[in-house]
């Protein structure tokens, strides 16, 4: 899970379920086996919301062209969602989920599906069942970033510095901004301690997480995406700080309290008159549940609510500010807010202030995905419409596909059918699919701490297909298979069956720049020494030959003493070569001990905190112990070479043992494995 893990977010088709899941396997997401049956069907106490009992029918994986366009009325939405719902709970091992539409300025449907607790078998209601829409807590604050700059306590170019108590370095000349902040263009890398806390008693005030989890800045603001949960959180503070009020006051009476929010929140752990309302999480729904997740960087996604209530969030952004006679932002704010911001490509998604673009079928469609560790949302707004969609899960599932995708498109298909016009051929395209293959890093990314490692685990590979096309193995169709991609402008690809775009640039440098259609992030070309195969081939051979050494070690005594034979070496040989395989030992363990330890933050990433740092330190100690034995396997090969009687191939062995310690050690400290730092 570990970009998802890191970060509230559905970060990219698949491969951010790939970075999430390698900060995870190495952090991950769990494939479950059973079913869990659906629950009864939630019934709403407002008018207009269906309780029919589902269908059985399932959606296709691609949509199809619908013969007609569909009229979007509550039964008809209710029907298609219906016929969807069920079976994706099921066939995903999903324990409860809601779904919700908005239409001028009214809930057109609004349905729970499941349960919120499947051993006491209570279903999901839409109006009495909280769910934790993670990342999509941020257009609270964002909205609430907007509501002080409509009143000019804020501006949105100016120096962050000029409203904090404690300073952001100056890395680069150019201050970090508030617009910088909202597009995700601050340049910070990724950090993940005390993302999750395992007490409320380990939640800190905002100021002190910020000063002692401030993460290195890799990019100059306005230049590269890179998502951030940490400056999401240094708005929130902002919003603290210069309306006076706690940010968890300041949402409630400026926007939540206003608009009628009153099963909502993001205080922590909950009041007490929200507990009995909340959800259950799962892994998977056939499982035990999971405890109430804490968010230590609560501005960034920590809110709980009910689906009625966001809709009047949504109701009200689709309104330019307005639910009914209330008005949280001024037409001219929201329409600031709703306009692209920072673009990678002239033609692809952009980012608004906060919203991020996600145009599809014809509409210009903003929104904002969602993820806990265990709940997972998408809230969509087509503002030429005036529709909204909100999907939220209570369980990951088993990971096989992503259900709200599936259930998204499906529903824009129905409703907006589309069909994209062909592109024309480019007479280049398969000089310009070489030129774009290769490795590409996410610009989110871990950068200065030890989960740099995670960097040639985890990247994006770009390689030409058939019939003019290029693919890459980690954005895959909703059926598991690697999309390809036609060229339909210079370095420009859509996919062959769909509407997804990946396109290319370069920077300032000229390195290749990777822009898929999520604009929070994109990614870099990767260096030789950066790319999976080569750090594979470095570690996997060292680790290879440090295994082999220890196995064969007793293998060579017991062969000797079978035949009687002596190892001619000499004495100082025999240390060498002795300590030689000690050390082989301590490079494995510390690799097998590291490998461990991030597996199982997957099962419980609030692990990551301050009470983790003596053992992490502890661990680098251990590898440091193994970088400084290289010195002793170079010792040991020139020994080797000097000693008359020692035989070629023994020469080679402790030359290539030599060699592999030292790619080894290469490996530890160029991706910051002993690098003794407290923050990660």
């Amino acid at each position: 899970m570990f970009l998802k893990f890191t970060g509230f977010e559905r970060h990219q088709p698949k491969r951010h379920l790939s970075a999430c899941r390698l900060l995870v396997l190495a952090i991950a997401l769990c494939i479950g086996v059973s079913a869990q049956a659906p629950g009864p069907e939630s019934q709403s106490s407002k008018k207009g919301v269906p309780v029919s009992a589902p269908a059985s029918t399932s959606a296709p994986a691609v949509a199809s062209q619908p013969d007609k366009v569909h009229e979007m009325t509550t039964d008809d939405v209710g029907a298609f969602v219906d016929g969807i719902m069920p079976l994706q709970l099921g066939r995903e091992d999903i324990a409860g989920a809601v779904v919700l539409v908005v239409k001028d300025g009214k809930v057109l449907f609004a349905k729970g599906y499941g349960y919120a607790d499947v051993d006491k078998k209570i279903p999901v209601t839409p109006d009495g069942t909280l769910f934790r829409p993670g990342s999509t807590s941020k257009l609270f604050t964002w909205t609430a970033v907007m509501q002080l700059v409509e009143a000019r306590k804020l501006d949105l170019d100016r120096d962050v510095n000029d409203y904090l108590d404690f300073k952001i370095p100056a890395t680069y000349p150019q201050p970090i901004t508030l617009r910088n902040i909202m597009t995700h263009t601050a340049g910070f890398e990724e950090t993940i301690k005390s993302l999750w806390v395992p007490t409320p008693a380990d939640l800190k005030p905002l100021r002190e997480y910020l000063i002692e989890h401030m993460p290195a800045r890799i990019f100059p603001p306005g230049v590269t995406p890179a998502y951030s949960n940490y400056a999401t959180t240094m708005a929130g503070y902002i919003v603290q700080r210069v309306s006076g009020e706690s940010f968890d006051d300041y949402i409630e009476q400026h926007i939540l309290n206003p608009l009628g929010m009153q099963h909502s929140t993001f205080r922590q752990p909950l009041p007490d008159n929200l507990k009995s309302l909340m959800s259950s999480g799962y892994t998977v729904g056939s499982e035990p549940p999971k405890p109430f997740e804490l968010v230590q960087p609560w501005p960034a996604g920590s809110s709980s609510m009910t689906a009625m209530d966001l809709s009047h969030f949504m109701i009200a952004h689709l309104a330019d500010g307005k639910y009914e006679n209330t008005e949280i932002l001024k037409p001219e704010t929201a329409r600031l807010m709703h306009a692209r911001q920072f673009e990678n490509l002239p033609q692809m998604h952009a980012m608004a202030l906060g919203f991020y673009e996600e145009t599809r079928n014809g509409h210009r469609i903003i929104g904002h995905g969602g993820d806990t560790e265990f709940f997972h949302s998408d809230l969509h707004l087509i503002p030429d419409t005036e529709v909204g969609f909100f999907v939220s899960y209570n369980s990951a599932g088993k990971g096989e596909i992503s259900p709200r995708e599936a259930l998204w498109h499906a529903f824009l298909d129905r409703y907006y059918p589309y069909t994209p016009r062909a592109g024309a051929y480019v007479a280049n395209a398969d000089e310009d699919a070489k030129t774009v293959s290769g490795s590409y890093i996410s610009s989110r990314r871990f950068e200065s701490s030890f989960l740099a490692v995670l960097t040639p685990l985890g990247q994006m590979k770009v390689s030409p297909g058939p019939d003019h096309t290029i693919l890459s193995d980690e954005l895959k169709n909703l059926n598991g298979k690697p999309k390809h991609f036609t060229e339909i402008g210079p370095l420009m690809f859509r996919n062959v069956d769909g509407q997804d775009l990946l396109g290319f640039k370069r920077d300032a440098s000229g390195r290749l720049i990777a822009v898929i259609d999520w604009p929070f992030m994109v990614s870099q070309r990767a260096y030789w020494y950066q790319a999976s195969m080569f750090n594979m081939i470095v570690l996997g051979g060292s680790l290879g030959l440090f295994s082999l050494t220890l196995l064969l070690w007793p293998i060579g005594y017991f062969i000797r003493r079978h035949y009687r034979q002596t190892l001619k070496v000499s004495p100082t040989l025999g240390r060498l070569r002795t300590w030689v395989r000690i050390v082989c030992a301590i490079d494995i363990v510390f690799v097998l001990t590291f490998v461990a330890i991030v597996v199982y933050g997957e099962k419980d990433i609030s692990i990551f905190t301050p009470k983790m740092d003596f053992w992490f330190h502890l661990l680098q100690f251990v590898g440091w112990l193994g970088v400084l034995g290289t010195l002793i396997a170079l010792w040991n090969a020139l020994e080797s070479w000097r000693y008359a009687e020692r035989g070629r191939w023994s020469k080679a062995g402790d030359t290539l043992l030599a060699v592999a310690t030292v790619g080894f050690t290469w490996f530890v400290i160029h991706w910051n494995l002993v690098h003794w730092v407290g923050n990660y």
